[in-house]
């Protein structure tokens, strides 16, 4: 199996941006908690656990591996069924349609493996309909495909999410080579529907949407409207500017920090990057934000020499994942988008994205390993 892989391919950058990421994320939620070693402990058991994932996952074929995508795409169906059932029934996810909780593994959050797992499957779908994506029964079958999850997720209701899906699988269309006169197309109509949504969410008659989701549209298109809607974005912004250059220090006590003054809610999860500004300033958050660069473009240098379409359109996929995801997390911290719960990849608490994005970068990995030699 080992014989057509070329070891010294195998790319230890991307392993270190990552594991250099992962390391900022658990001594500043060490700071965020104020020093509970039970959060600590948890990351990094999703760490290190994820880490041997990744590597193990590395060495497998990800082509015969795609052979398996139709399964991997009925497991994304059915773990989402199984959150909104165990919602309705307060059964495992006692009443939550977000997570489940499960015997010996504990609490999970199913969307977070789904984002993976549409990835795989939709780079071996749109590979196999390469040749045919400019047909309108391919692009409706992708359609109604990706429709499915999403549906669910918004069940739940998770609109962050299904935004990020939604992004990657259109950036997955557009490297499976779409005609531009499709793109052309969707923008003629997506620009003009902004209006529309503005106007039906001040209407509050916006379709598949929460209450508490229109209010937060409402309060970024309005702030001095709905300013009691942007507290904490509006403290997040004043947490990140007070970091200055070289921020606070880390585990600092004074009682007007996000973290010891109770002025944010998800201090170690969404808003992070709140806690990264305050502590480690603008050093720090550049940093963070190198990291982010150093791997999108490091995924995109695998997808440029990928061995196939599948395997190119993969890396594009993770890194407009990390990528999108990671700036919407920052975006909102900063109060560039509407306040919107997202975690920061690789940084943010949570096990579940933990083990999922490891499992990404254990294919990555592979991709990497089978890349096609460079002909000069």
């Amino acid at each position: 199996m080992f014989s057509e892989y070329n070891f010294r391919n195998y790319n230890f950058r991307l392993l270190f941006y990552v594991l250099a990421l992962n390391l900022v994320g658990v001594v500043v939620i060490n700071s965020a908690v104020g020093g509970d070693r039970s959060y600590v402990n948890r990351q990094l058991i999703g760490m290190f656990g994820g880490l041997m994932l990744a590597i193990a996952i590395s060495l497998m074929d990800y082509r015969k591996l795609m052979k398996c995508c139709g399964l991997v795409y009925i497991g994304c169906v059915g773990i989402l069924l199984a959150v909104i059932v165990a919602g309705q029934l307060g059964g495992f996810g006692g009443g939550s349609r977000r997570w489940i909780d499960l015997p010996v593994i504990g609490r999970f959050q199913p969307s977070e493996f789904v984002k993976i797992g549409l990835i795989f499957f939709f780079s071996w779908f749109l590979q196999k309909n390469q040749e045919k994506i400019n047909r309108p029964s391919v692009l409706v079958t992708a359609a109604v495909l990706a429709a499915v999850p999403l549906a669910l997720i918004l069940k739940q209701p998770d609109l962050s999410t299904s935004i990020v899906i939604v992004f990657f699988i259109l950036c997955l269309i557009y490297m499976a080579g779409i005609s531009y006169k499709w793109i052309a197309g969707a923008l003629a109509v997506a620009v003009p529907s902004l209006a529309l949504v503005v106007w039906l969410a001040e209407h509050n008659m916006m379709p598949f949407l929460e209450p508490y989701q229109i209010n937060r549209i409402l309060a970024f298109i309005n702030p001095g409207k709905y300013a009691e809607l942007n507290l904490q974005q509006d403290n997040s912004k004043m947490a990140i500017g007070s970091g200055r250059l070289y921020g606070k220090g880390l585990f600092n006590d004074t009682a007007i920090s996000v973290k010891n003054g109770n002025f944010l809610s998800e201090e170690h999860t969404d808003f992070i990057f709140s806690v990264i500004g305050e502590e480690l300033g603008f050093i720090g958050c550049m940093i963070v934000l190198l990291l982010f660069l150093l791997f999108v473009f490091e995924c995109l240098r695998m997808a440029s020499r990928a061995r196939d379409m599948a395997g190119r359109l993969f890396c594009t996929g993770m890194a407009a994942l990390v990528g999108f995801q990671s700036f919407t997390n920052i975006a909102v911290a900063t109060g560039v988008f509407p306040n919107t719960g997202l975690p920061l990849p690789f940084i943010s608490y949570g096990v579940s994205s933990l083990a999922s994005l490891y499992i990404g970068i254990g294919i990555l990995l592979n991709v990497g390993l089978q890349q096609r030699k460079l002909e000069f």
